[in-house]
């Protein structure tokens, strides 16, 4: 059974979503609660897999919420946040959730949040193996670029991978994207060059596909285009020994 606990300040609200959950015949709605405090001691009591969760409570907002919970759910808790302002709720919460939900809630989306849960319960363990962040399809990662949008990018399309010390996440610079893609954030460093072998760690932020690295001139890697234009991505020292170490001294 997938424990779920629903927080939402308001009665009416947590029973009309455990109603449209008791179609799912694996979801058992183990607590439910309407202020923070409460919610946080009853996930950190129940560990549900599941977590539904109003941006706005009497005591926190969801993002308080989420920041103490402190993996209270030992890191297994998928979070979906669910509002009624999407406008400029959603993308704050982007990078914290798992998925988002609208209210009034649609049979529909709530569907497609489930797949997406189920999709992502699924490919863990092979995850867990395999050190892949996304599910992989012919050389390619699924990126989602929203709730329930996503893009596929060929691997050898990535040229750098970039950690965003502000989101905590790492992010992709692939070619044909007009901005890097963010990755889900239990992504580490060695999932990702754990991807391919033409992924190497040139610093603590910084993993690149060496497929198209040219030079490093002043300690600044120099790709081929069409990532010609990058010149921000620097070699550590601890990382440049490694670096020269993969190729052969001429």
């Amino acid at each position: 059974m997938i424990n779920t606990v629903i927080v939402d300040d308001s009665d009416a609200a947590v029973v009309c979503l455990a109603d449209k959950l008791e179609k799912y015949a694996d979801v058992q709605v183990v607590a439910t609660a309407t202020c923070g405090e409460d919610g946080l001691r009853e996930v950190a009591r129940r560990k549900p897999e599941l977590l539904f969760l109003d941006v706005e409570l009497p005591d926190m907002t969801g993002i308080e919420f989420l920041e103490r919970m402190n993996g209270a759910a030992d890191g297994a808790c998928h979070v979906v946040m669910y509002t009624a302002y999407a406008d400029y709720m959603l993308p704050a919460f982007r990078n914290k959730a798992f998925d988002f939900l609208l209210k009034p809630v649609d049979e529909g989306e709530l569907d497609t949040i489930m797949r997406r849960f189920s999709a992502d319960v699924a490919d863990a363990p092979r995850q867990a193996k395999t050190g892949e962040p996304v599910r992989r399809d012919g050389g390619k990662l699924l990126f989602y670029t929203n709730s329930v949008d996503f893009r596929l990018v060929r691997i050898c399309d990535i040229c750098v991978f970039i950690y965003d010390h502000d989101t905590r996440v790492w992010t992709a610079v692939a070619a044909g994207c007009d901005r890097p893609l963010r990755l889900k954030r239990n992504v580490t460093k060695d999932t990702l060059l754990g991807i391919d072998d033409s992924f190497v760690q040139v610093g603590q932020k910084f993993i690149i596909n060496v497929n198209y690295l040219l030079e490093v001139r002043d300690n600044v890697c120099r790709f081929f285009p069409p990532f010609d234009n990058i010149d921000y991505v620097k070699v550590g020292r601890f990382f440049r020994r490694k670096l020269i170490n993969r190729y052969n001294s001429l």
